[in-house]
C-alpha cells in the first residue's frame, strides 16, 4: 500500500506519472483492515485478487492463508517485493502469492476477480477507466479510504481501529465497487424491445419502475412483469430463456 502523502505531491505539483522518479514510503494497513478488506469483497477460494501498491504484501499474503485464494501483488519498490516474497516464503503461501515490481499505471491486472487499492486519490483516478474495460463484469474493487470519481460505491463501511498504527487513525473507511457489465442501448428480442442508460452500475430502463445491475446480472420489473437475467456481451440471456440482443 503506497504512502498516502497528498499533501506533499500537491505541494510539489506532482502529478501520478511521477511515481517512476519517487520512491515513497508505505503505510501498512493494520491486519484487522486487511482482513475486513477481503471479506468485503466476498473473497474466496476460487479467487484471484490483485493488489495495487502491494507494499509488504500483507493483502496478496492474507487473501491466500485465510480464504485460500491465489493472487498477485503488483508494487514500484523493488525492496519491498523482495519483503512480500520472504513474508510470503514464512507464511507458507509463496505457491499462490505471488509478487512482481511494476508500476500499477501500466501493468496488465486483467486476471483479476478482486483488487485491492490503498493509493492516493490521483492513482485512483488514473486507474479508474481501466477498471470498466480491462476487468471482467463482477470483479469486485475495495479501496481503503479513497472512492473514486463519479462511481458511487455499491456498498461502504468504517471501521474501528483498535491500537495504534502508524500513519494510521483510529478509523478505516472501506469502498467497494462491482464492475458492470455495459448495457447502454437498446436491446430487442423474444417479443421485446428495451432501451436502457447506464452511469456506472445505474441503470434506467425505460418504463420500468425498478431496474437493477450488479456485474452481469440484471433485472427489471415493468407493468407488463419482471426480467432477469445476465449480460453476455452483445447479448441477455433470460432466467426463462428468452434472448435481447443490442441493436447496431
Amino acid at each position: 500500500m503506497r504512502a498516502l502523502f497528498c499533501l506533499l505531491l500537491a505541494a510539489l505539483g506532482l502529478s501520478a506519472s511521477a511515481q517512476d522518479e519517487w520512491r515513497v514510503p508505505f503505510i501498512s494497513t493494520p491486519d484487522p483492515v486487511v482482513e475486513r478488506m477481503l471479506a468485503f469483497a466476498g473473497t474466496r477460494a476460487e479467487d484471484y485478487v490483485v493488489d495495487l501498491g502491494s507494499g509488504d504484501g500483507r493483502i496478496v499474503i492474507a487473501a491466500a492463508r485465510r480464504f485460500g485464494a491465489r493472487g498477485l501483488g503488483i508494487e514500484l519498490d523493488e525492496a519491498l517485493v523482495r519483503i512480500s516474497r520472504d513474508n510470503a516464503q514464512r507464511a507458507g503461501v509463496a505457491d499462490r502469492a505471488r509478487f512482481v515490481q511494476g508500476d500499477v499505471l501500466t501493468a496488465d491486472f486483467s486476471r483479476a476477480t478482486v483488487v485491492t487499492v490503498y493509493l492516493l486519490p490521483e492513482l485512483i483516478g488514473r486507474l479508474q477507466p481501466r477498471f470498466l474495460t480491462d476487468l471482467k463484469p463482477g470483479t469486485r474493487i475495495v479501496s481503503h479510504a479513497f472512492r473514486m470519481t463519479g462511481w458511487r460505491p455499491d456498498a461502504s463501511e468504517t471501521l474501528r481501529v483498535a491500537g495504534a498504527h502508524p500513519g494510521q487513525g483510529d478509523d478505516s473507511t472501506l469502498y467497494l465497487w462491482v464492475v458492470p457489465a455495459e448495457v447502454r442501448g437498446t436491446w430487442s428480442g423474444a417479443g421485446m424491445r428495451v432501451r436502457i442508460e447506464q452511469n456506472f452500475q445505474e441503470i434506467d430502463v425505460a418504463g420500468a419502475t425498478e431496474a437493477v445491475l450488479r456485474g452481469s446480472d440484471i433485472r427489471w420489473r415493468t407493468a407488463n412483469g419482471s426480467f432477469h437475467g445476465s449480460v453476455r456481451g452483445d447479448r441477455i440471456i433470460g432466467d426463462d430463456g428468452r434472448v435481447l440482443e443490442r441493436e447496431r
